[in-house]
């Protein structure tokens, strides 16, 4: 194990190399520019190969071919350059291929600005692009969990054939935390799948071209029967301190480690509070959700958008525990203070008057 002091957006590049990936397409947006950046010097010295492509749609279809030739392939970029990659993501969907893709997420919407944002949740959550496809989303609070999702990213993408989103923001990206590596090499197993073909040799050709009605349904059943598997076996969380918890805080990355912060507050006041991170948001873990949080009144929902994971945590608790929702945008981020305020209010413990509507989203 070393350790080092790392920015996020380096942190991912140096966990990619350590995981086996040794080709990376991507196109220069901040807050990510680091990562593109710090791995066109990191590749080569690994004998990898980085590419700077004319656009982000490029770097998705490069991304694509390296993909269908077996290798451990990884894209980047912010907010509206993933819009650009959706298509191509579709399509690496729909061929059933590995691959990771970062997406350091930014305020929008359109260009939008420059500072952290969680605005892009449902883009990542339901598909993003067109057709019926999922693809595994990873929400990092803490540059070693950067590492350690980064890791796992690779090894879930090879398990389910699938892209694999490491969902962070501006600040997770810019940040700077102690991380440690486990140094020794991933073995990547043969891929029996990879495209191939020569004269003289059996072929496979990867397409995701059907035009028979009845094949393409076939294709698209046998695609959700692996989506089913997933949220089977890969919803993943945190609770902390839910176990007596009667109000509980829902937050992901940047805003759970301030929603963390408001819930230690809470409990220095008599409060009983927890919190719930979800760390994949597909598969949301609703079955963690319900399981780990058995005495909570109520949800406090807390976000850095205008209200996108509280409908899955509605959905999670089936009506039986109030969900109440506080959000900021545009890069302004929640405090804990003002978390703490919206707890007391739903438990009864403030009058709602006191609170500043300005800052608040409720519903």
């Amino acid at each position: 194990m070393t350790r080092k002091l790392m920015k996020g957006n380096e942190a991912i590049g140096e966990a990619a190399i350590a995981a086996g990936c040794r080709y990376f397409f991507g196109y220069p947006i901040t807050p990510q520019s680091e990562l593109p950046e710090y791995l066109a010097r990191r590749l080569p010295e690994e004998g990898g190969i980085f590419l700077q492509a004319e656009s982000e749609i490029g770097a998705i279809n490069m991304v694509y071919g390296a993909a269908g030739a077996g290798a451990r392939v990884m894209t980047s970029s912010s907010s509206p350059g993933i819009s650009l990659k959706m298509e191509g993501i579709s399509y690496i969907a729909a061929a059933e291929l590995p691959c990771v893709i970062v997406n350091m997420m930014r305020g929008g919407p359109g260009l939008g600005g420059i500072h952290p944002s969680q605005a892009d949740y449902f883009q990542a959550v339901k598909g993003g692009g067109h057709g019926d496809y999922r693809m595994i989303v990873l929400a990092p609070a803490s540059v070693q969990e950067i590492v350690d999702l980064t890791r796992l990213a690779f090894e879930l993408a090879d398990c389910y054939r699938t892209p694999v989103m490491i969902l962070g923001d501006g600040l997770l990206g810019q940040m700077m935390e102690t991380v440690e590596f486990n140094k020794q090499p991933e073995n990547v197993a043969p891929k029996p799948w990879v495209t191939k073909g020569c004269r003289g040799r059996n072929k496979n050709i990867i397409s995701t071209l059907h035009l028979e009605p009845a094949n393409l349904e076939r294709h698209n059943l046998s695609l959700q029967e692996k989506y089913k598997k997933i949220i089977r076996k890969e919803q993943r969380a945190e609770h902390y301190l839910t176990d007596d918890a009667e109000l509980v805080v829902a937050a992901f990355g940047t805003a759970a480690r301030i929603a963390k912060e408001a819930v230690n507050l809470a409990r220095d006041q008599g409060i009983k509070a927890g919190l719930f991170r979800p760390i994949s948001l597909y598969p949301f873990p609703s079955m963690l959700l319900k399981k780990n949080i058995p005495h909570a009144k109520a949800i406090l929902t807390v976000e850095m958008n205008a209200g996108q994971m509280v409908d899955d945590v509605k959905l999670s608790v089936d009506g039986k525990v109030k969900v109440h929702f506080y959000g900021r945008m545009g890069g302004m981020l929640p405090d804990s203070l003002s978390i703490l305020k919206h707890l007391k209010r739903i438990g009864g413990y403030e009058n709602e008057d006191s609170l500043s509507e300005t800052k608040s989203l409720n519903a």
